[in-house]
């Protein structure tokens, strides 16, 4: 009979053998079944996407280890229900506790966890959607075995697709064929909560129920794009964008663009990126590069979408296929670290300003020889510190650009620098 409970609740796992995926974890002699096995495990953090069974997979620890199981969502729980946890566990032996969405908890709540998990009071399983080494506490981080869980493939998607309607009271009654199962993965997109939500939603229907593509794009309109702004996916996805860019990938860095543009990510953010690559990827390989880039972040500021992302792809495709060098990058670079590692070193006299009489006598500015004065508005003379005479910080890449530059420099500096 139909209840108010969700399915993915109904049919919940609750012993090893019934959990489905992970395993790299839970597969025979896999890490987290051998802990099981054992009744000795560590305290755990489960990083992965949602619907994967982070939740299930602590509460069939807590059931196979027999120890008291807490479950609190760092979402409306503090450091007052986490020192009732411990208190507890002081009273009644080592307690299960469970701590959902982990990453939410501020510096000050994770710290309230140490006490517990030192002594071991606490078994402390935490489940995060997000990176644990950016939003966990180090001192956490290092009282905690991390394990990842990855999204559900289609083998394990279908096998919970079988195991619901087999176990499901509900799902019992109704005559249900399965036709297809693409749309249905990929609207569930691993996760397989969705899934079983999607099979909800189409077991509603009175009489038969068909499983197929049109039934699963009947009852969904659109996929849900996963990117989160704030979140472990927006830096994969930017990553892989500027990547695919370098890489001189127009087709991957499109497609990263779109994902980007359908997850809601800002039109100016995506400019400012393409503005520092096309310096620090393309530099004075395409010199129009920075422009063209520099262009597109006033023009997207001004149009706004969804026009911008013509404009974005543009310019995406424009830096994906340009020639390629980062030459001035490492330039600025090794300057940097020569300064940190050599001071303030002296600007040679003949460089110097002198507005004042007193600066000429010490002869500020003497022997200084005016470019513009010489054939072809060159002339050679010393302008680094003496201690760097001769070093070399720009070496211009092998492009045909650039090529031109090292000529030029060459025909200047081939005895001081080598070109």
């Amino acid at each position: 009979m139909f209840t108010n409970q969700p399915l993915a609740e109904r049919v919940r796992p609750e012993t090893i053998d019934d959990y489905i995926g992970q395993s790299h974890l839970m597969g025979e002699g896999a890490p987290i079944r051998q802990f099981i096995k054992n009744g000795n495990l560590p305290s755990i953090i489960f990083w992965g996407p949602p619907g994967v069974g982070k939740t299930t997979l602590a509460k069939i620890i807590g059931n196979s280890l027999g120890l008291p199981f807490i479950q609190l969502s760092a979402i409306n729980a503090g450091v007052a229900d986490v020192r009732k946890v411990i208190d507890l566990s002081k009273a009644r032996g080592k307690t299960l506790l469970f701590l959902d969405e982990i990453h939410r908890f501020s510096k000050s709540q994770q710290d309230a966890l140490l006490g517990g998990i030192e002594n071991g009071n606490i078994l402390l399983i935490g489940a995060t959607t997000e990176n644990p080494s950016f939003e966990v506490i180090n001192a956490l981080l290092s009282r905690c075995q991390i394990y990842i869980l990855k999204e559900l493939d289609k083998s394990d998607m279908l096998k919970m697709l079988h195991q619901a309607i087999a176990k499901d009271d509900f799902l019992k009654q109704k005559n249900i064929q399965i036709e297809s199962t693409d749309a249905l993965y990929q609207f569930s997109n691993g996760d397989g909560r969705k899934l079983l939500n999607i099979l909800e939603m189409l077991a509603l229907k009175e009489g038969p129920i068909v499983i197929n593509d049109e039934a699963v794009k009947g009852v969904l309109q659109s996929n849900q794009i996963v990117y989160d702004k704030a979140g472990e996916e927006h830096y994969n996805i930017i990553s892989a964008f500027i990547k695919s860019m370098r890489g001189s990938d127009p087709n991957a860095a499109i497609y990263y663009l779109a994902r980007m543009i359908e997850g809601g990510e800002q039109a100016d953010f995506i400019a400012r990126r393409l503005l520092i690559l096309a310096s620090e990827d393309i530099g004075n390989a395409n010199p129009n590069a920075l422009v063209l880039a520099m262009s597109t972040l006033q023009a997207v500021k001004t149009i706004g979408m969804p026009e911008s992302r013509i404009i974005l792809a543009q310019c995406v495709v424009y830096l994906a296929t340009s020639p390629k060098s980062n030459a001035c990058y490492v330039a600025i670079d090794n300057a940097l670290e020569m300064v940190k590692n050599t001071g303030a070193l002296a600007v040679p006299l003949h460089l110097r300003n002198a507005p004042t009489g007193f600066m000429k006598q010490l002869n500020y500015g003497k022997n200084y020889q005016y470019a513009h004065s010489f054939e072809n508005n060159f002339v050679e003379q010393e302008f680094l510190p003496e201690n760097l005479s001769g070093h070399v910080f720009y070496q211009p890449g092998e492009n045909p650009k650039e090529r031109e530059i090292r000529g030029f420099l060459k025909q200047r500096w081939k005895e001081k620098y080598g070109y």
